[in-house]
């Protein structure tokens, strides 16, 4: 079943990565999306892991790109050959490529494979514009008392208006 959603964008501006979050959803087939087997943490705030099990892969095997708002985690093992033979494949070391969504000033503080787990450490920080601040209220003078203490003149704040009959 496939969902046509370019009505919904058609006569809309700026949503490019919106819509194609949307068709990425729609269109992620089942199978790819099971391996490798991951899990997402909130662990505070605004901190979140992302765990990946990857038995069999080392460090020297595993590539982590933040591009586009997207953390994109990519794995391959080379064929290894045995001096035996080999009778049972049950580990799977196919290549991957696996690709997170990333909100808007996420940040990529980390990642560290151990026991054949990886973990990406990300946070959001939000930058000091966005930050809520507080305004300071002042006390002491009546308005106009305090625009002429401060220098603000008719020539350099609001005219005056005049309601001529």
């Amino acid at each position: 079943m496939s969902y046509d959603f370019a009505p919904l964008f058609r006569s809309a501006i700026g949503f490019d990565r919106l819509a194609r979050l949307v068709d990425d959803a729609v269109s992620n087939a089942p199978a790819h999306a099971s391996y490798p087997p991951y899990n997402i943490e909130k662990s505070a705030e605004d901190v979140y892991q992302v765990t990946m099990a990857l038995a069999g892969f080392g460090p020297e095997d595993v590539e982590i790109y933040l591009a586009e708002n997207q953390l994109i985690i990519k794995g391959h093992v080379p064929r290894k050959t045995t001096a035996g033979e080999l009778l049972h494949r049950g580990i799977a070391t196919r290549a991957f490529e696996r690709r997170f969504a990333l909100a808007d000033h996420i940040e990529v503080s980390g990642a560290e494979l151990v026991n054949g787990l990886l973990t990406v450490s990300v946070c959001q920080v939000t930058p000091e514009a966005l930050k809520p601040r507080r305004i300071p209220i002042l006390q002491g003078m009546p308005a106009s008392n305090s625009a002429k203490a401060s220098g603000m003149t008719a020539a350099s704040g609001p005219l005056p208006v005049s309601h001529a009959a």
